[in-house]
């Protein structure tokens, strides 16, 4: 009896001296790495010791309690259950450290970085980096406690298999998502064309993307089936090219004709966004006398694109009218389309 009692003091005196021995790693570790977080304005460094110092406290009382905790004379069966337990708080608590601290080391590094769309995915892989090391912290907790990990190994690997093929779709999808993040094919708030779809883009989702096409509806399409496609992105175009047939009647006359190409120049070069490239006669054709009017309008914008263009098309109605010029109207070739299609 006097036995117990003597080891029953020598425990708590242990558990006391170990908890003051954490209160002062604790106090010595705020005070020495304060004064090097002081020197720099970072608030990464003041959250990582923060956080460590948080941490010392429950770890180091943990550890003291699992040291006297062996001094008693206890039985196996139950000794190692107490152990067992302690072992897995300590683990939780580790985890934790290195989640929060990888975190916010990714976190600060995504933010130095001034690609938004590395950023992105670097945030996106935080959930499952917090997983994998979960994953490889109680491994090593099994692995402490005894466990025969060989037959654990065997049926992790049979799972994986069959996760890997059950997943197979999810999974790549996910790999199309970072495709996207780093090729860089398009991004949010521009407009594309893709499998005669003219949409803009508002999110790139992990699995799909979200697309708002001209007529309001919203259309989701899986990842792959965007990277694999042909993409026409309008957003990163510095002009658009606008080429136009105009055909009038045989009738014109020569002066006329001659003109035409000037009243097209002054109308493009007269209108707002728009810039003149050429204007020329190019054709007998069948019903008509046709130009060519190419002009450029320098923005990528489909709807002030199209603003611009109607301004112009009104502009030559207008000019055409006043100066007597009749567009031809190929009423005979309607009717062989219509020929064509009995």
């Amino acid at each position: 009896m006097d036995d117990f009692y003597r080891l029953l003091l020598t425990s708590a005196a242990t558990f006391i001296i170990g908890s003051l021995l954490t209160l002062v790693a604790a106090r010595l570790t705020k005070v020495i790495f304060g004064r090097i977080t002081a020197r720099t304005s970072s608030e990464t460094d003041d959250y990582i010791l923060q956080v460590l110092v948080t941490t010392i406290k429950p770890l180091g009382l943990l550890i003291s309690a699992s040291v006297a905790w062996k001094v008693l004379p206890i039985e196996n069966e139950i000794n190692n259950a107490v152990l067992g337990i302690i072992k897995f708080v300590c683990l939780i608590i580790i985890v934790r450290l290195i989640n929060k601290l990888v975190l916010r080391l990714i976190e600060r590094w995504s933010l130095k970085i001034n690609d938004n769309s590395v950023s992105t995915m670097l945030r996106s892989l935080s959930p499952m980096f917090r997983a994998l090391v979960w994953c490889i912290g109680f491994v090593f907790y099994l692995q402490n406690m005894g466990v025969q990990m060989a037959a654990i190994w065997a049926l992790l690997s049979a799972g994986g298999i069959g996760a890997g093929l059950a997943l197979k779709e999810p999974v790549q999808e996910f790999f199309e998502y970072i495709t996207i993040l780093l090729d860089k094919p398009f991004e949010n708030g521009q407009f594309i064309h893709v499998d005669g779809i003219w949409a803009s883009v508002e999110r790139v989702g992990v699995r799909s993307t979200r697309l708002r096409s001209i007529n309001g509806e919203v259309i989701v399409m899986s990842n792959s089936a965007l990277t694999n496609g042909k993409i026409a992105n309008y957003g990163e175009m510095e002009y658009r090219r606008l080429v136009h047939r105009l055909g009038v009647i045989y009738e014109t006359p020569y002066a006329k004709m001659k003109e035409i190409p000037q009243i097209t120049k002054s109308i493009v070069e007269t209108t707002e966004d728009v810039i003149f490239d050429r204007c020329h006669f190019v054709e007998f054709g069948k019903f008509s006398l046709d130009f060519e009017l190419v002009y450029y309008i320098p923005t990528s914008n489909y709807l002030r694109a199209m603003e611009a263009q109607q301004k112009v098309n009104l502009e030559i109605m207008k000019m055409f009218e006043e100066k007597g010029i009749e567009f031809a109207f190929p009423t005979q070739t309607v009717h062989l389309t219509n020929s064509d299609h009995k």
